[in-house]
């Protein structure tokens, strides 16, 4: 019996890492797919010829300083946010949970359109400082605000859920107000920059991206056990020892420091932390042991198909990435929705 069991286990595991081994491919697959995609068609001899030979100055410019930092920053912002959906969803034990739902990402274009109008950053618009940091403070302040009005109140998780969509709709309503009295030059530079865009960040901004991402993710992966226990309920993870006070605004924190700091250097992308981990629990359950390294994957994987898309559709237009993502995700949040009424 002991040793049947054993072999079960072991062919769960081997799901397991076969499901981390083909979204790592996936992720791999769509890196390449995108550097061939674009108003300039290349071939895959192409692109390594132009990673690795340097042949063609024409084709090492077009991959290694327009397509490459837009793919790395696609990469490195859907592991940031597929992360940070997948461990929101957990900690506050809803499905709807993600930075988008939370008002994170609304919060952030208050910070981002509040720094373009008052202190006049609308023209450098790359700077690493100005617009990302107004952003980034905007996105901790939303979820400082959640965890303030939980506390205040019932500390369940469907309060914290409501307490998103209120200071979400607050922040859109003050981003609103601000371009309502901003000139022509802001509004264009607040509505630019609310659609999304993964070509706007540098080297400097993705290795930020990067490092918080990274950093997030080992903190997630040491909680791992944790996040298992909490999916049998908070009373249940609290008889196994977890300090649940502590791991929850923990968590929700590291959560809004990732996304937030996504969201400050690419703009408003909705969904990614939605979809991610919804897609990655049909393949590998709730063990967070594999769904945070293979959410991580297939949020990249898929703001990585998205930005194809959104090259490909009209070339040489490119269409703003985050609408396309609003487009894949707002289905899902429906049928979620609907999903936890029928089981009501």
């Amino acid at each position: 019996m002991m040793q049947a069991a054993g072999m079960d286990y072991h062919r769960y595991i081997r799901r397991k890492w076969l499901a981390l081994a083909m979204m790592a491919v996936a992720a791999t697959s769509m890196c390449l797919v995108s550097l061939m995609c674009g108003s300039a068609r290349l071939s895959l001899a192409d692109v390594l010829g132009a990673l690795f030979l340097g042949t063609d100055a024409q084709m090492r410019t077009i991959v290694m300083n327009v397509r490459l930092p837009r793919i790395a920053a696609a990469a490195a912002a859907g592991f940031a946010l597929a992360i940070s959906g997948c461990i929101m969803q957990n900690v506050l034990r809803n499905p709807l949970a993600s930075p988008s739902t939370l008002g994170v990402s609304q919060g952030a274009s208050f910070g981002a359109a509040a720094a373009i109008v008052c202190l006049g950053t609308g023209a450098p618009y790359g700077s690493f400082l100005a617009v990302p940091a107004a952003a980034f403070i905007g996105g901790m302040a939303t979820t400082a605000a959640i965890l303030l009005i939980s506390r205040l109140g019932s500390s369940t998780t469907s309060s914290m859920i409501l307490a998103g969509v209120a200071i979400s709709a607050m922040f859109s309503g003050a981003t609103t107000l601000i371009q309502y009295f901003a000139d022509d030059v802001a509004v264009a530079t607040i509505v630019y920059w609310t659609f999304g865009s993964l070509g706007r960040a540098g080297w400097k901004e993705i290795a930020t991206i990067a490092a918080v991402a990274i950093s997030a993710s080992a903190f997630f992966m040491l909680n791992r056990w944790n996040y298992n226990a909490i999916e049998g309920g908070t009373h249940t993870a609290r008889s196994l020892g977890v300090d649940v006070d502590t791991l929850v605004p923990a968590s929700l924190a590291v959560c809004a420091l990732c996304s937030s700091v996504a969201v400050a250097f690419t703009g408003c992308i909705s969904f990614i932390g939605l979809i991610a981990p919804h897609v990655m629990r049909k393949l590998v359950g709730n063990d967070f042991r594999f769904l945070i390294p293979c959410s991580a994957l297939c949020g990249a994987a898929l703001l990585l198909a998205a930005d194809i898309a959104c090259r490909m559709a009209i070339p040489p237009v490119v269409l703003p990435i985050g609408a396309l993502t609003s487009f894949m995700g707002a289905p899902l949040f429906l049928y979620l929705i609907f999903r936890e009424r029928g089981r009501r």
